[in-house]
């Protein structure tokens, strides 16, 4: 996914952050690049380093369409929730595919429908790569 980096930033006790813009959204979240890294646009891959549990940091989604917003202590994704045919469960963020770690199984009928998840700023990273 490209992505618009606005600055990085480290603030004690916290992982390097990245401040991002996207055509749907903005926030801050932890940065696995380069910690020099000039403002513009990078691809990156986004990963998420929490489990998912339904009713507790993931919902039925307001609105539909991508998003990404801050949330107090946490981003707020909102994608479309995906399963494969072996059980794995994936966010489909504008077209990127995130890959979730669930701690129960989802409930029945939530399969393809706008989720929002609420991860902990440090518990989402991305990692930018060149083409």
């Amino acid at each position: 996914m490209l992505v618009e980096l606005v600055k990085v930033s480290k603030f004690p006790a916290s992982p390097w952050l990245a401040q991002i813009q996207t055509p749907f959204g903005g926030t801050a979240v932890r940065w696995c690049g380069d910690q020099a890294a000039k403002p513009g646009k990078y691809h990156v891959e986004w990963t998420i380093d929490e489990d998912i549990a339904w009713g507790r940091n993931a919902k039925p989604a307001v609105g539909i369409g991508p998003g990404v917003r801050p949330g107090g202590h946490c981003v707020v994704l909102r994608g479309r929730l995906n399963l494969t045919v072996d059980g794995a469960a994936m966010l489909d963020f504008d077209g990127t595919q995130i890959l979730l770690d669930l701690a129960d199984p989802l409930p029945e009928g939530v399969a393809d429908t706008w989720v929002e998840l609420f991860i902990e700023r440090e518990k989402i990273a991305l990692y930018p790569y060149e083409l």
